[in-house]
């Protein structure tokens, strides 16, 4: 393994909120960058996620760890007008400033791209909004499951017939953002390298919500024939469907052209090629209910371990329906380094999960908590060339609190 991570040296700014900003910062952590977390002296709200419904309740604080972990801490606020100049030290020493404060409240805040770049012509300011910069919904708040989620239009098709729009899981749009604004945040690096020059990037929720439906998105703009809402009992594809063994585990099951022989003789129902019923493609879309049935009763008959060995033994494309209580006990995440330890969090949180990149032969840095409110007030000060005398009148004014004051 290289002794050096791949951002080592890389100065990173985060003064984003919730969850997408930050856990592209957590990405840039992994690899080795120097993250400094920026939060409002008295916390971010997601500190205390873990005591919001419908998120799991938790005594420990694991959303705030997820997302916030190998980062320094330090509690602005930038709402008085001594925070200017700590801003302003903060972004000369940056290399990347992530910011998704909503554009009204940013340009009240002085935190606009035009603000800022001419302290650091070198910046990369990574912007990431709800509904993009433009638009009549531009300045509209959003979050993954307003954003990403119902106005992409990945709600209305991830539900059965007949069934209303449901509550996506928390952070699904935000986590899959996040990926996003990492490789912007990348390529404007690698553009840096090229030409010396910073950055403005930007990507929205709703447009990674868009690329995440973009089959059925672009299928819509070639005005293609629509299926109705999957309806399991009434599939399009019987072979492209959800079953259920004898033990009650539920499994997505994909079996393209040509592997249908070769499964059908494998469960057993070899009868099935030459059924009439099923025997030119007319027929079976137009028994496709009856197929279904027999397929539900035939995987009815026997447990998931006894499908798991005839699937394999025919290679064919098939998944068990796990509940999380069920993922964290997977084998396979820790093999691939998806749960790894995480260290000083305290309480039950020992593990978290790593972000999902791997660079063959490039160890990530161990994962360490999230910082404690305000924890590296004055250490960062101290870094940005602050004296002894303009931390405490800093701390006088508000704009930078005292750490013991908010150990939480």
């Amino acid at each position: 393994m290289a002794n050096d991570s791949i951002f080592s040296g890389l100065k990173v700014v985060d003064l984003a909120s919730f969850i997408a900003g930050p856990s592209a910062a957590v990405i840039l952590s992994d690899f080795g960058a120097d993250v400094i977390k920026v939060e409002p002296p008295s916390g971010e709200l997601w500190r205390h996620a873990n005591h919001l419904p419908p998120q799991p309740v938790a005594d420990d604080a694991y959303p705030w760890h997820l997302a916030n972990r190998n980062k320094r801490g330090m509690a602005l606020d930038l709402k008085s007008p001594s925070a200017h100049q700590v801003l302003e030290k903060l972004v000369k020493w940056a290399d990347v400033l992530i910011v998704n404060t909503p554009h009204p409240a940013r340009k009240k805040l002085k935190l606009e791209y035009e603000d800022v770049a001419a302290w650091n012509p070198r910046l990369i300011y990574a912007d990431i909004s709800g509904f993009g910069d433009k638009g009549p919904d531009a300045n509209l708040p959003g979050f993954d499951i307003t954003s990403y989620w119902a106005r992409s239009g990945l709600l209305s098709m991830t539900r059965d017939a007949g069934a209303p729009p449901t509550w996506p899981v928390a952070g699904s749009g935000d986590n899959a953002t996040a990926v996003g604004l990492y490789s912007a945040i990348v390529t404007a690096l690698y553009r840096r390298e090229r030409t010396g020059e910073g950055a403005h990037v930007t990507t929205s929720l709703l447009a990674e919500g868009v690329w995440s439906a973009s089959v059925s998105i672009q299928a819509a703009l070639c005005d293609a024939k629509f299926f109705g809402l999957h309806d399991r009992m009434h599939p399009a594809n019987a072979a492209m469907n959800v079953y259920r063994a004898k033990d009650d585990t539920w499994f997505v099951l994909i079996i393209t052209p040509d592997k249908m022989e070769a499964v059908a003789k494998a469960i057993g129902r070899p009868d099935l090629l030459t059924d009439p019923r099923f025997s030119d493609p007319a027929k079976l879309m137009a028994n496709m209910a009856e197929l279904t049935a027999i397929l539900d009763q035939t995987f009815c008959s026997e447990p998931m371990s006894h499908w798991y060995e005839v699937f394999n033994g025919v290679h064919v494309t098939f998944g068990a329906v796990r509940g999380p209580q069920e993922v964290i006990n997977d084998p396979q995440l820790r093999a691939n380094d998806i749960i790894v330890p995480l260290e000083g969090a305290g309480g039950k949180l020992t593990s978290t999960i790593s972000s999902p990149l791997q660079v063959h032969g490039v160890a990530k840095v161990s994962a360490k908590r999230a910082p404690k409110i305000g924890e590296h007030n004055d250490e960062v000060l101290r870094q940005l060339g602050f004296s002894a005398a303009e931390i405490d009148g800093l701390h006088a004014s508000g704009a930078v609190p005292k750490a013991k004051e908010h150990a939480a």
